[in-house]
């Protein structure tokens, strides 16, 4: 594996660079005070921003498919990536913001002509966002096939039915479509249940009951929903890809997806190091400064250390996808789905401990951020969920262990 980055990347991450710079650094109180103000519209600056990234080149930076994106592959995608996860405002500018990519991703894949030209197109250009309905409230949603809403053909139309939550993005009022999984056939193996469908916002019968808190947080204006759909008729040409697809369309968005959340981790962990190493060298306690302490010394030596093993994780990972593809690089994504949001936890909590009560406080991004990685643990699949992955793939390496002799 040669992590060497290309010509193109490098010129990439110093345009890229420049633009957080000059543009995403500098307005990030604005940011923060537009959302005060009208916490449940889409803030000014982000929309002033949007037409001077797409200008520079700075656009749907995710998709692999130049014709749509930048033509990156996910070890190109992943040092602007980690930039971009450096700003809670970044990745919107840009157009590579969850879960509009992964559903970007699902629709330039899977998509028909027809859902492409209606929602692809605009989703490409900003103009509108999405949300993604999957986990329900009443099952473990951690397994899939435990879903119980509903999709029930009606001839030309399917009727919905169903209770959804952590649908994210659905606070938004740009939020128009939403990729919705649900039971075609309750008697087909247990893993063609399941399909994808489009569903319109304001189609009658969806309606959102409640935008739920992460630790207290709202995350407005994008928000997190709890969504009822009710009878909810839709033409037959919405559904994705055909009945009994929806696992196979959910490996393929979750795979690329749920690295991008591990590659911005990584972005979030070296500004929280940043971060505190320019507190600890302003701060004095017990007659000398925070940096000279041999604790705040050594966790910033182990931050390092993590932030460096994680990064070349991910890079592995990414490179095994390209190289590979998802199904044989799974036990690598597996692993840094796991690794990544803990070592971000944990360098966000030494971070915040070196602060003292400006951490838990809205004076740093330390809070937010940690509060936001935190939901990364259950969000992108449980921890448990994972290391069982790798354990079994594991284990399968090395067969069935060695039946004893008898006479040991």
């Amino acid at each position: 594996m040669n992590f060497e980055f290309s010509d193109k990347v490098k010129d990439l991450q110093r345009r890229l660079q420049a633009f957080l710079d000059e543009h995403i650094y500098p307005n990030e109180r604005r940011f923060y005070d537009e959302i005060e103000q009208n916490r449940w519209s889409p803030t000014r600056i982000i929309e002033e921003l949007k037409p001077k990234a797409r200008a520079t080149g700075l656009w749907n930076l995710f998709l692999p498919d130049s014709e749509h994106g930048a033509g990156l592959t996910n070890l190109e995608y992943a040092p602007p990536c980690e930039m971009m996860g450096r700003s809670v405002m970044a990745p919107e500018v840009f157009n590579c913001s969850a879960p509009d990519t992964g559903n970007m991703e699902v629709l330039a894949r899977f998509g028909t002509l027809e859902q492409k030209e209606r929602w692809l197109k605009p989703l490409l250009a900003g103009e509108i966002r999405s949300c993604f309905a999957m986990t329900e409230p009443a099952v473990a949603s951690s397994d899939a096939t435990n879903i119980q809403a509903s999709i029930v053909r009606d001839g030309n139309e399917y009727v919905i039915n169903g209770r959804k939550w952590w649908a994210s993005g659905a606070g938004d009022p740009r939020c128009k479509i939403a990729i919705f999984m649900g039971k075609t056939d309750p008697s087909a193996p247990l893993h063609k249940q399941q399909s994808m469908i489009l569903v319109p916002m304001d189609a009658r019968g969806v309606k959102i009951e409640r935008l739920l808190t992460v630790f207290g947080y709202d995350h407005a204006p994008h928000g997190h929903g709890e969504i009822t759909f009710e009878n909810v008729r839709v033409p037959v040409s919405n559904i994705l890809l055909g009945e009994g697809r929806g696992f196979e369309i959910a490996q393929g968005r979750l795979g690329p997806g749920r690295i991008h959340h591990c590659m911005r981790c990584i972005g979030v962990a070296e500004r929280a190091l940043e971060t505190m190493c320019r507190r600890v060298q302003s701060r004095v306690a017990f007659g000398k400064p925070l940096a000279e302490q041999g604790t705040i010394r050594a966790d910033i030596a182990i931050s390092r250390m993590e932030i460096e093993q994680a990064r070349l994780l991910t890079l592995k990972a990414a490179y095994m996808m390209d190289a590979v593809g998802n199904k044989v690089a799974r036990s690598e994504i597996a692993m840094i789905k796991v690794v990544a949001p803990n070592v971000a936890l944990r360098m966000l909590d030494r971070a915040i401990q070196a602060h003292g009560g400006a951490g838990v406080s809205q004076d740093t991004f330390l809070a937010d951020a940690w509060a936001k990685v935190r939901t990364l643990r259950l969000a992108d699949g449980p921890d448990e969920v994972h290391t069982e992955t790798i354990a079994r793939l594991e284990l399968k390496r090395w067969g069935k262990p060695p039946v004893p002799s008898s006479s040991l």
